[in-house]
C-alpha cells in the first residue's frame, strides 16, 4: 500500500517493490482461480492452524503511523473498522452496522455502529474511538504519513498544516453508536477508505496510557478484530495470530492460530513448504517457472506499480537527477519486458505508466485509465544514449556513479542486479553503487532523502487514479525525490477541488498529471506486481484484494486432509 508507498512498499511512503500498498477487480490465473474464489466450505480440519511467511519485518504497530504492507496485512486481522473488503474487494459494513447515510450534498456522512464489538481489554468499541483515531491521524504532532487521506474531512488540511488544533476536525460522536463526518467538499471514493487502517478506531484509554510505547510491541497493541496479535517484540521476525473470542464474528471465523514467520530467501520458503511446515509460499523468478504447471501454483494480479524513482535533492543539494536529462537517460536505459517476464517471471506486467491497469474507468466511456493515458518511457537504448549525451554536457562529466536502493528481499535484490546491469550497460561511464537494506532501515533512508535512485512503488489504497498521482506532489506526503511542477499540482488540485463533483473533468486532469509527470520524467515505470505462489489446497478463504490491506484470513479455514 502510500508508504515510504508499497511498495510496497513498495506502501509506501516511496514503498518498496515487493511491499506496496488495488483495484475491485481480482484477475484471474489461466486455470481460473483467485485467492478469494472459496466460496463453499467443506469438512473442517480438526486442527484449525494456518503457517505463512511475510517477506519483510512489521515496522510499527499502529495505525496512525504505519504506510506499509506488511502492517496493514496485520492490521486487517486484528483490527476492524467501519467497512471490511470482502472476497471481490467490496467494501462492506463491519463495525458499521449499515450502509452508511450520505446527505444529498455528499458533504455529511452518518455511521450506526454495532453494540457488540468490544477491545481486548474489555472496552465497548464507539464513535468516541474513531473521533479519536481520526484527530491523532490529522494531528501534525502524530507524524501521520497517511493523513492527507482526510482532506476533505471538514478542517483537516488546516489540522495537518498547523492551522487548527485537532478538536476542531469534522467529526462527532452523535451517541456512543452514532458517528458522523462533515465534509468540505465531495470525496467521490470516502466509503471505500472506510476500509483501510489509517481509518480504524483506537482506543484513547489504551493509547494514551501507552503514550510512546503504543505499537511498539504486540503487548503495547489492543485488538478488536477475528485475531488478536502475539509474539511480536518490535523487533523479532515472527509473529503469531489468535482466534479473538470476544470478536462480534466470531462463530464465523474457523482459524485458530495463524503463525507468521519472515522468510526473505525463496529457498528457504520451499524448503519449509515441501517439508509442510508452510502452508504457502511466494514464488519469484526461476522459482515461478519451476512450478508454473502444478496444480497447487496461483496466479493473483494486484493494482500495484513499480517505478524508479529519482532523488533530486539530498543533503540540502541538487543531484545530478535534478536534471532532466539525466532521469530520462536512466529512464530509457531498463528493459520493462525482460524484467516483467524473465527476472520476475510471476505474472507481473509490463507497466507503461505510473497509475497501473484495470484500478478505474474512464466514467463516460468505460475505458481503463492505463489504456487511455498511453505508454510512457519506454526501453530504447537509442534514446538512453541520447538522453545520456546531453546530460553528460548538462553536468560538465564524462562519468557518474550514483547509489541505488532497495530491500534487502531475493526479490528486489534480482531486480536492483538487473537494474545495475542495464544501466551501467546502456549509459556507458555510470557507476550503480547498489544498497540492499532492511525494508524498516530503506523506509528512513528514503524519508531523509539519503538516496540517489530508489526501486520504488505504491500499492493502491483505493480504486482511484489519483492514489497515485498524489505521490508527486510538491510537498507531498510521499513525495521523497524532490520532483516540484507546478502545471501538475494545479492539476491535482482541480481534480480534489473545483472538480470534485464533475467525473469527466477530474477525469482529464488526472489524465493531464499523470503526462506531464512522466514527461518530466518525474519517475519511471518498471512494473506492475502480480503475486505467483504456491498454496496448498487445503486452505481455503483466504481473500486476496487489489486496494488497501493485501490478504485477509477472517473468512479463511483448514479443509479436511490426509
Amino acid at each position: 500500500m502510500k508508504v515510504n508507498k508499497k511498495w510496497f512498499g513498495i506502501g509506501l511512503l516511496t514503498c518498496s517493490v515487493i511491499l506496496a500498498v488495488g483495484c475491485s477487480n481480482n484477475k484471474t490465473d489461466d486455470k481460473g482461480t483467485t485467492a478469494s474464489s472459496d466460496t463453499s466450505e467443506g469438512k473442517l480440519a480438526k486442527e484449525q492452524v494456518l503457517n505463512l511467511t511475510e517477506v519483510a519485518e512489521l515496522p510499527t504497530g499502529d495505525t496512525a503511523l504505519s504506510t506499509d504492507t506488511v502492517g496493514f496485512t496485520v492490521f486487517n486481522q486484528v483490527l476492524e473498522g467501519l467497512y471490511r473488503l470482502d472476497k471481490d474487494s467490496k467494501p462492506v459494513p463491519a463495525l458499521a452496522k449499515e450502509e452508511a447515510t450520505v446527505s444529498e450534498d455528499g458533504l455529511t456522512y452518518t455511521f450506526k455502529l454495532r453494540e457488540d464489538s468490544t477491545w481486548s481489554n474489555g472496552d465497548k468499541v464507539t464513535a468516541n474511538d474513531f473521533v479519536f483515531a481520526w484527530q491523532r491521524v490529522a494531528n501534525p504532532e502524530t507524524g501521520s504519513q497517511y493523513a492527507y487521506l482526510l482532506e476533505g474531512v471538514e478542517n483537516a488540511e488546516a489540522i495537518i498544516s498547523g492551522e487548527k488544533t485537532p478538536d476542531t476536525l469534522g467529526v462527532k460522536a452523535v451517541t456512543d453508536y452514532e458517528f458522523e463526518v462533515k465534509m468540505e467538499k465531495p470525496v467521490p471514493y470516502f466509503i471505500s477508505l472506510m476500509a483501510f487502517p489509517t481509518f480504524f478506531p483506537q482506543n484513547e484509554k489504551f493509547v494514551t496510557e501507552k503514550k510512546d510505547k503504543y505499537g511498539t510491541s504486540a503487548d503495547t497493541m489492543i485488538f478488536n478484530g477475528p485475531f488478536i496479535f502475539k509474539d511480536w517484540d518490535g523487533t523479532n521476525l515472527s509473529w503469531k495470530y489468535e482466534k479473538n473470542p470476544n470478536y462480534w464474528d466470531a462463530e464465523n471465523v474457523k482459524l485458530t492460530e495463524i503463525n507468521v514467520d519472515v522468510v526473505k530467501e525463496t529457498a528457504t520458503a520451499l524448503n519449509l513448504y515441501d517439508a509442510g511446515n508452510l502452508d504457502r509460499v511466494l514464488l519469484t523468478g526461476e522459482y515461478a517457472k519451476q512450478f508454473r504447471d502444478t496444480p497447487e501454483y496461483k496466479i493473483t494480479t494486484e493494482a500495484r506499480s513499480a517505478y524508479m524513482q529519482y532523488n533530486q535533492l539530498r543533503e540540502g543539494k541538487k543531484t545530478i537527477f535534478a536534471n532532466e536529462n539525466m532521469r530520462k537517460a536512466v529512464a530509457y536505459s531498463y528493459d520493462q519486458d525482460l524484467l516483467a517476464n524473465e527476472i520476475l517471471a510471476n505474472g507481473s506486467q509490463i507497466l507503461t505508466g505510473l497509475v497501473p491497469a484495470d484500478l478505474a474507468a474512464n466514467p463516460k466511456t468505460g475505458e481503463d485509465f492505463r489504456k487511455e493515458s498511453g505508454d510512457y518511457l519506454q526501453f530504447n537504448q537509442k534514446e538512453a544514449k541520447k538522453y545520456w549525451e546531453l546530460a553528460k554536457k548538462d553536468l560538465g562529466v564524462d562519468k557518474v556513479e550514483f547509489d541505488l536502493i532497495a530491500d534487502d528481499d531475493e526479490s528486489n535484490k534480482k531486480i536492483s542486479a538487473f537494474l545495475k546491469d542495464q544501466i551501467e550497460t546502456s549509459l556507458p561511464g555510470t557507476t550503480v553503487n547498489v544498497r540492499s537494506l532492511p525494508f524498516k532501515v530503506r523506509l528512513e533512508v528514503a524519508t531523509n532523502q539519503e538516496y540517489d535512485l530508489q526501486q520504488g512503488g505504491w500499492g493502491a489504497d483505493f480504486a482511484d487514479p489519483v492514489n497515485f498521482i498524489d505521490l508527486l506532489q510538491t510537498d507531498g506526503a510521499y513525495n521523497r525525490s524532490g520532483y516540484s511542477n507546478k502545471e501538475y499540482d494545479a492539476l491535482l488540485a482541480d481534480s480534489k477541488g473545483k472538480n470534485a463533483n464533475n467525473p469527466e473533468a477530474r477525469w482529464e486532469n488526472l489524465l493531464d498529471a499523470e503526462k506531464i509527470l512522466l514527461d518530466d520524467a518525474g519517475v519511471s515505470p518498471m512494473f506492475q506486481r502480480a503475486a505467483a505462489s504456491l498454496q496448498k489446497p487445503y486452505v481455503k478463504g483466504i481473500y486476496s484484494h487489489q486496494v488497501g490491506a493485501q490478504f485477509t484470513y477472517k473468512n479463511a479455514y483448514i479443509e479436511e486432509h490426509e
